[in-house]
């Protein structure tokens, strides 16, 4: 019976870490949900069509156009030759690499003739171009 009395002077060694462990999930859990969250891409107003159809598919590049003419690829903007050189490695890894094109209704469009040449150059047959479905 005397020894299962501790006595008070006794360190405890037994340290309890299931609180440390869902903060830990918790955490891990809120930090997940806010970058995925805040990768959502560049914000335009692309232009209305009739008939508009999904074209995502796996491994799909977009490449974005502002109405002030910046050039992004999937959320970072770049220059046309980080644009080319970019593309050339995605297609070597890829040879039939799908790529949307997403330019504002303001954008230039010399801008996105420079795009669609440089995806000529590298040879990417499978480009779509992004639009709103109109509600007509």
């Amino acid at each position: 019976m005397a020894a299962d009395i501790k006595n008070d002077n006794q360190p405890y060694d037994d340290i309890n870490i299931t609180p440390m462990l869902d903060l830990a999930y918790v955490l891990l859990v809120t930090f997940i949900i806010l970058t995925t969250a805040s990768v959502q891409g560049v914000r335009v107003n692309s232009p209305q069509t009739q008939a508009a159809n999904n074209l995502a598919k796996p491994q799909t590049r977009a490449i974005t156009i502002t109405a002030d003419g910046a050039v992004y690829l999937d959320a970072f903007p770049v220059s046309m030759e980080q644009l080319s050189s970019s593309l050339a490695q995605y297609k070597s890894a890829n040879p039939a690499l799908p790529v949307v094109l997403k330019a504002d209704a303001a954008a230039q469009y010399e801008r996105v003739m420079e795009v669609l040449e440089i995806a000529k150059k590298l040879d990417i047959t499978e480009i779509g171009l992004v639009t709103k479905r109109s509600a007509g």
